[in-house]
């Protein structure tokens, strides 16, 4: 090796030291201040494949939104119209102004989902056709705080029947009530809060996670204010070539036999691998939890199994111990409208033990709830989950903001309707064609055919590839000598390309991820290419290094 190309490798070294504690989210800032270092000195643009958000929105739906939007500002002017000024909208024969409406405003865009939006409704669920209209009317408008402060009420059963759908359940025969958060980011946050002001949970209690894990649950259990003792249940199955498959052997989920466990937190699919838990996993895991642990906790987040053909989510596989989060943020592309829901069956566990708590525990929380109601003993876990949201006291201004309820439920319902899957077909063919673009340019890492597989992101293992292509001294050079970072930290100096470590998820540590959704096609044949160059001139060291010790 040159002497400029050792300095830079100590240079990089260097770096590594200061930021190996980084979380990947935050490591991709470094990564891209080096890839734009180097963008000043050649032509490559910066392609970021750290993260998730895609690179397509719904247009229909959006469409539907503001058209109604526009009903909605005309509803208001029927009351009072000075100047700028006007009033709110009235109830009464909103479903007749609405069809004259659409009849006047045949052409704007998305009229006619929002017609049939309004006729689902109707025809589905039976409702009285003014208050349905009023409620989309009011909602988008905003002029009223959220009544009730969970969910409203119209919106929370269409948003409920995509919900249960997407998951694998039984709309019919769901007991699911919802609570609309600001994305996933704030369920997580809500439920944590109140797991811990219910005395479900404690610091210093133990939780399983099944990882890899979207990197924020490790983070929340070694907050210094819980510092959770953590089993790590890993997805370290591998076929016979040793690709990872991403499942969950027996002999990790043996390990939620110990009943000392209060949580398990699953990602599923999962995230980085965005591989599904195969249905044996499923099967298995209520069989430990129904023979070993029927007190279990879990929370999954299913924000990815919507490009999963046929999924199955433990929220109605399980739904007794199961609370359900889920985000519209990846499959409508709406990161920036904060949507998603929390979900939790009528029976559950975690009511069950709050029942159970010490008198102690229990007087405790009859003060924290008592101005909310005269029987706050009573109160379910999810409805605490809303109070604690707004730290109790806040209660009556809890919920989510009303035009962004009203933007779900036109998502959820414009789904519904899309029996034939179109814009489902297509999201999934966007992420399956990027996926294999990449793959098209790693000589000799075998593509793994997978129906559990999302293709939302992918996980590669550099370690397995050594073996695979170079042999075992090949993947031990690496681990003793070079580190991922160094990889990571080369591919956006030299290439402008930005990826997250696999180990920041706790996953294999010289794995990678590459976000799928999130750039241009042609881009993923460039990203496939970098790391497949890359990974060759670190072979080429090894080699180097192989003859400078013989």
């Amino acid at each position: 090796m040159t002497t400029k190309r050792n300095l830079r490798r100590n240079d990089i070294k260097q770096l590594i030291e200061k930021v190996k504690t980084l979380s990947p989210f935050e490591l991709k800032d470094e990564f891209i201040k080096m890839a734009q270092k180097s963008k000043q000195v050649s032509n490559h643009q910066i392609l970021n494949a750290g993260r998730g958000n895609p690179n397509w929105t719904a247009a229909t739906p959006r469409q539907a939104f503001f058209t109604l939007g526009q009903f909605a500002v005309e509803e208001t002017q029927l009351t009072w119209c000075e100047g700028d000024l006007a009033g709110m909208p009235q109830q009464e024969g909103a479903y007749e102004r609405f069809l004259a409406y659409v009849q006047t405003h045949k052409e704007a865009p998305g009229i006619d989902l929002l017609r049939a939006i309004v006729e689902y409704g109707i025809e589905e669920h039976q409702f009285n056709p003014d208050a349905w209209v009023f409620e989309l009317v009011d909602g988008i408008i905003g002029d009223n705080y959220p009544v009730p402060d969970r969910m409203l009420i119209k919106i929370e059963q269409v948003v409920k029947d995509y919900l249960i759908k997407e998951m694998g359940g039984d709309v019919k025969t769901s007991t699911h009530d919802l609570f609309a958060v600001e994305g996933g980011t704030a369920a997580m946050c809500c439920i944590f809060d109140s797991l811990k002001a219910n005395y479900l949970l404690k610091p210093k209690d133990k939780i399983a996670l099944f990882v890899p894990i979207f990197t924020p649950y490790v983070e929340i259990a070694n907050l210094p204010s819980n510092e959770f003792e953590i089993v790590m249940i890993h997805a370290s199955e591998v076929n016979e070539d040793g690709i990872p498959t991403w499942q969950y052997p027996k002999e990790e989920l043996d390990k939620l036999k110990d009943t000392s466990i209060k949580l398990a937190c699953v990602v599923n699919p999962s995230n980085p691998p965005a591989v599904a838990m195969s249905e044996a996993s499923m099967a298995y895991l209520n069989e430990i939890v129904t023979t070993y642990h029927p007190n279990l906790m879990i929370i999954t987040d299913d924000v990815y199994g919507t490009f999963c053909d046929g999924f199955k989510s433990l929220m109605v596989t399980m739904p007794y111990n199961t609370l359900g989060v889920y985000s519209y943020s990846k499959y409508f592309g709406v990161t920036g409208w904060r949507l998603g829901v929390i979900a939790l069956a009528k029976e559950n566990v975690y009511n069950d033990l709050m029942a159970k708590l010490p008198a102690e525990e229990k007087q405790i929380l009859h003060h924290r709830y008592e101005a909310l109601t005269t029987t706050p003993h009573a109160i379910p876990f999810i409805d605490r989950i809303v109070a604690d949201s707004r730290h109790v006291a806040l209660n009556h201004t809890a919920g989510l903001s009303t035009p962004q309820q009203v933007q779900m439920a036109i998502f959820s319902v414009f789904a519904i309707l899309d029996e034939e899957n179109r814009y489902k077909e297509q999201t999934k063919a966007i992420c399956r064609r990027r996926e294999q673009l990449v793959y098209n340019e790693l000589k000799g890492y075998p593509y793994l055919e997978n129906q559990l597989n999302t293709a939302y992101y992918n996980k590669y293992d550099l370690l397995v590839w050594a073996k695979l292509k170079y042999g075992a001294s090949f993947a031990t050079y690496l681990e003793n000598e070079r580190s991922v970072l160094e990889f990571l930290f080369d591919l956006s100096h030299r290439y402008g390309i930005v990826l997250l470590n696999g180990s920041g998820f706790e996953g294999p540590a010289w794995s990678i991820r590459v976000s799928l959704a999130n750039l241009n096609d042609q881009d993923y044949q460039q990203i496939g290419q970098a790391i497949n160059e890359l990974f060759d001139e670190y072979a080429k060291d090894w080699r180097l290094h192989q003859k400078a010790f013989a």
